[in-house]
């Protein structure tokens, strides 16, 4: 990778952070709320907000790497998840984005997320670079909202926009339900999911979007393009509770319970979005991606679950 001049937002985080330890041979600048510990980079602390100012922090800067977001919780405790996701997600992305525009800034790199597209798939379709934006929850409209105002910020000042829009990330370090279910399965419990085979869910490894992030930091096709991300290699839930004792060295002790047990209990304890969750599909067709780009993912799936298995 040639040399630029990077501002990262999200370096906290955890396609952040990781994107951090591939940036070496560039001069990156940390925008955050808080510096990171042992770092040798330049740091400018700031809220991501629609009335900050960045212009300090941008003086130079070749290319924003947008990590930095208010991210999806399945139980928000807010009264108005819209306005505080908008507030982040949208607003001040879009603040970011105009002063970097201002500055001289060549390329503005966002990172949204696949639900923009919505939250399943079906029929065996998965979802498209060219398919209608349909966002189903505050964080996905809020998602929507910053790409279609980015487009249009590009489109009056010239500033390249790159949008790439990722499913679940794992990797070591990964928190949350795939943390859980790796840690449940690697401890021995034998979870009921044997039966769900006619699932396909696509995901990717914090490795592999921390390589499309790079290519598209430099990569001339990447300009004013939107890029589906995945490790193309897509698993039902059955074959991830599978590899995760595989990694892990233990038995697969799934057990087989009909999906149609998973629906009945969902009804019942309303919960049928979550078993949706489990049960159904969420696939990304990422030709695109890989054709403009020439691109193909670098690491497998079982490389980024072995990872995600490290204690």
């Amino acid at each position: 990778m040639s040399v630029e001049r990077i501002l990262l937002t999200g370096a906290n985080g955890f396609v952040g952070g990781q994107l951090l330890t591939e940036l070496n041979d560039n001069e990156v600048i940390i925008l955050g709320r808080t510096p990171l510990l042992h770092s040798q980079h330049k740091f400018f602390q700031s809220e991501l907000s629609d009335s900050a100012d960045y212009t300090i922090a941008l003086n130079g800067v070749t290319h924003v790497v947008h990590c930095a977001a208010r991210v999806h919780v399945m139980k928000d405790p807010s009264s108005d998840p819209l306005s505080e996701f908008c507030a982040v997600n949208t607003h001040a992305t879009l603040n970011l984005a105009r002063q970097a525009a201002d500055a001289g800034v060549k390329r503005f790199i966002f990172l949204s997320s696949i639900k923009v597209n919505g939250e399943s798939t079906s029929n065996g379709l998965p979802f498209s670079v060219f398919d209608k934006r349909l966002p189903a929850d505050p964080y996905g409209v809020s998602k929507a909202e910053a790409e279609q105002s980015l487009i249009k910020l590009g489109e009056t000042t010239g500033m390249e926009i790159v949008i790439i829009r990722p499913p679940l990330v794992y990797g070591e370090g990964v928190k949350a339900n795939f943390a859980s279910l790796m840690r449940f399965i690697g401890k021995g419990f034998p979870l009921p999911f044997r039966s769900i085979k006619g699932n396909k869910r696509s995901l990717v490894s914090v490795y592999n979007l921390v390589d499309l992030l790079k290519i598209c930091i430099e990569h001339p096709k990447a300009a004013n393009q939107i890029f589906l991300a995945s490790d193309d290699n897509d698993l039902s839930t059955a074959e991830m509770a599978a590899l995760m004792a595989k990694v892990q060295n233990r038995e697969n002790l799934a057990l087989p319970i009909p999906v149609w047990c998973f629906k009945l209990v969902g009804k019942l304890l309303n919960k049928s979005d979550m078993v949706d969750r489990l049960i159904g599909s969420l696939q990304l067709d990422i030709t695109h991606t890989k054709e403009t780009l020439n691109w193909k993912p670098p690491y497998s799936v079982e490389h980024g679950f072995k990872l995600a298995a490290k204690k």
